[in-house]
């Protein structure tokens, strides 16, 4: 979604801008919080605990060495004079927040670090909810992440009316995006009782589901075309529905939108997403009218830097992560009765956990 809409408004692009990148990102906020809680559940499954220094070690090795290879690679690019164009200069303070994360509250940002708040976001996210699950535990994680998402409607006007001068970071501070990633650790937490619901499963093999999707395309555009509709109801409503999609997609893999998901395209774009997703931005440009910057070509271009980023670099670092894990972090036994049974496996978010035979939708590898 988000690479459709970017290529749409590229220079040569026939047809009509479209408006599904914000969509996508909910989307992925969704899944994120839905996978990442997952793996944290089933951490406390096996071990009794969760290892903060283990998740922040595999996170540190799956997200940064991609991310700052970028930073670096358009810093360089501007240093040599390849960005020329006052539509295409850095601004003041773009390379502080890209490092730092922050991004999602530096609202007047250059195209090339533009995309970075929605990894803020998720940076954000990695750093606050492990612990908040360690200090207070699953049940009281889930009863903070289920009050974020009902409070969302009243945060986003608070914002809105209380800080007008915050008014361009709406959707992207933390506060005002991060309840689409809190209905995604919910989804994962109450989905073993969904499991238990006879209506609940009627409802997702019926017709009458695809009332849900239908919903959701209604109330993103009502977001999209009134602003204060999406910050009072439209955005709440939109990413339950996304959780509720997410849900029923793991849930029926035979299904139609399963087998999508699980073809090979599918499989070979969730396998670059993360690269793909950064490098998209340079060539996606639609300040920019040079050649690789220009459609259909520049789709091209995107996924041969993605296909580099992800071999040259990710790869190499998920391996000797693998390999910091053996030598230096203890090996943890089992305990004799584990902390919590009820929690459902699910696809890993990194390339080096496989989804599980049962539940085989790679949403994200």
């Amino acid at each position: 979604m988000v690479l459709a809409t970017h290529a749409s408004a590229t220079h040569g692009c026939p047809g009509p801008i479209l408006m599904l990148g914000e969509l996508g990102v909910r989307v992925f906020f969704v899944i994120s919080g839905f996978l990442i809680t997952t793996l944290l559940l089933g951490e406390i499954d096996r071990h009794g605990h969760i290892s903060l220094g283990r998740f922040y070690l595999r996170r540190t090795f799956r997200i940064f060495p991609a991310y700052y290879a970028y930073l670096f690679a358009i810093l360089v690019a501007v240093s040599a004079g390849w960005i020329a164009s006052p539509a295409e200069a850095l601004h003041p303070r773009d390379a502080l927040h890209a490092f730092t994360y922050t991004t999602n509250y530096h609202p007047h940002r250059s195209w090339w670090m533009g995309h970075t708040w929605s990894l803020s976001v998720e940076e954000q996210f990695y750093l606050l909810w492990p612990a908040v699950l360690v200090l207070f535990g699953a049940r009281s994680g889930m009863h903070a992440a289920l009050a974020f998402v009902v409070l969302g409607p009243a945060i986003r006007l608070a914002d809105w009316y209380g800080m007008p001068g915050w008014r361009d970071m709406q959707g992207e501070s933390f506060w005002t995006a991060g309840d689409a990633i809190a209905i995604g650790c919910v989804l994962a937490m109450v989905r073993p009782r969904l499991e238990r619901s006879r209506r609940w499963l009627a409802f997702q093999r019926s017709w009458l589901f695809w009332i849900v999707p239908l919903l959701l395309l209604a109330a993103y555009g009502a977001s999209v075309r009134y602003a204060l509709a999406g910050i009072a109801i439209g955005q709440s409503v939109t990413i339950v529905c996304i959780a509720a999609c997410v849900d029923r997609a793991i849930r029926f893999p035979d299904g139609a939108v399963g087998r999508f998901l699980n073809c090979r395209p599918m499989i070979f774009i969730g396998t670059l997403s993360y690269s793909l997703y950064l490098w998209q931005q340079p060539f996606l440009n639609r300040h920019s009218t040079s050649f690789v910057a220009a459609f259909p070509q520049n789709l091209a271009f995107a996924v041969i830097a993605a296909l580099a980023s992800y071999h040259v670099i990710e790869k190499p670092f998920l391996a000797l992560r693998e390999r910091i894990e053996a030598r230096v972090l203890p090996k943890r036994r089992k305990p004799a009765r584990a902390a919590m049974t009820n929690t459902t496996p699910a696809t890993a978010p990194d390339p080096d956990l496989r989804p599980p035979a049962r539940e085989g939708v790679n949403l994200l590898r």
